[in-house]
């Protein structure tokens, strides 16, 4: 079974040859019309929560989002507290995260007053409940990190990495080929298959992979770290990364497509269809090139910013309904079967502030 946009897909591989997965997946995310963060945004419900495809952090427990503020106004303080300070969103949802965030540091002196607010959102539906969600902070958004003015930064990014277009690799007898999207026999069907040339991008891969060894690279992650990183080096500030992934480089390959909370097959209804890849921390960070924490797990980190004091406070005043839904919040969010261990978090900033509390048992 196909989508328009499949067929759109098929047309071009049958004009100009196969595509590489990361053009794909940039389609069938990211196509203006057609793709699936324009549809399933706009369609009831969205792609969150049990009847979507996907649920994310924020939209678990509000405690997330409490405790991501409360780093984040350590942060400022840290960088002495300067006025105006980028706060900025990479792929805010529905504005769960940072309404919450900036709900549990509204104590903080002078910091909503310094808080100039930017999102990084291309749908225009989340837009609109964004907009609903913190019009008390007159966000501004835009389409691109370098879109974001200059000066001092703190940044949040809760599973915006794992979405960017990945390029796949197979290690073959005689060295790495790109895992291309072509066509079958029918001259409609979409498939994989291997490029019959060595790849350019063999100098970025493991050198001593064995035969069979998968690979991938997300060149758009690393632009885009590279971005943050530079930013934080001449302006100042903080950056935190919230994804699942790997802690360092190595042969893998991780891309899955995900529909109704199940697994799906890659090729099948693009458009209609989540996609997305474990996040190569120790990459980002290199390309970050500015001083960095972690990556730890979730759990650890969450526990180390005080999430099972902040459950028992919410729980003294909740009813027996909401005192379940916290401790299921609280048992998700740090569980090591969980999100505890495969979610990682990282922090990049700058070297004039102190070390971010979270990374060690010390902070």
């Amino acid at each position: 079974m196909t989508t328009e946009l499949g067929r759109r897909i098929a047309r071009r591989i049958a004009l100009t040859g196969p595509i590489s997965l990361a053009d794909f997946m940039a389609e069938a995310l990211g196509h203006p019309t057609l793709g699936y963060y324009r549809r399933a945004h706009a369609r009831a419900g969205g792609p969150l929560g049990a009847g979507g495809d996907f649920t994310t952090a924020p939209e678990i427990s509000q405690m997330f989002g409490e405790l991501i503020g409360a780093w984040l106004a350590d942060r400022w303080l840290a960088m002495g507290s300067p006025a105006p300070v980028r706060l900025v969103e990479l792929g805010p949802g529905r504005g769960t995260l940072m309404a919450d965030a900036l709900r549990a540091t509204r104590g903080v002196p002078g910091f909503h007053a310094a808080l100039d607010l930017h999102l990084v959102e291309t749908s225009e539906t989340l837009r609109a409940q964004q907009a609903e969600a913190l019009a008390a902070f007159t966000p501004q958004w835009h389409e691109r990190f370098d879109a974001v003015p200059a000066g001092p930064l703190l940044l949040v990014a809760n599973e915006f990495f794992d979405a960017l277009p990945v390029r796949q690799f197979h290690r073959t007898d005689s060295g790495w080929r790109e895992r291309m999207v072509g066509l079958a026999a029918d001259g409609e069907t979409l498939t994989l298959a291997l490029a019959p040339g060595a790849t350019p991008f063999a100098p970025f891969l493991p050198a001593a992979a064995a035969t069979d060894a998968e690979a991938e690279l997300c060149e758009a992650g690393r632009a885009i770290a590279a971005a943050i990183g530079a930013r934080l080096r001449r302006d100042g500030g903080w950056a935190l990364i919230v994804d699942y992934g790997y802690d360092a480089s190595g042969p893998a390959a991780s891309l899955q497509a995900v529909r109704g909370h199940r697994r799906a097959d890659l090729l099948e209804r693009p458009g209609e269809t989540d996609l997305s890849s474990h996040v190569d921390f120790a990459a980002l960070a290199a390309a970050a090139g500015a001083r960095s924490f972690g990556p730890v797990g979730q759990g650890a980190f969450l526990a180390r910013l005080g999430i099972r004091q902040r459950a028992e406070t919410l729980k003294a005043r909740a009813s027996e309904a909401q005192r379940h839904a916290l401790d299921a919040g609280l048992h998700r969010l740090i569980d090591p079967g969980q999100m505890g261990t495969l979610f990682r978090v990282m922090a990049v900033g700058d070297d004039r502030s102190a070390a971010p509390p979270g990374f060690s048992e010390a902070t």
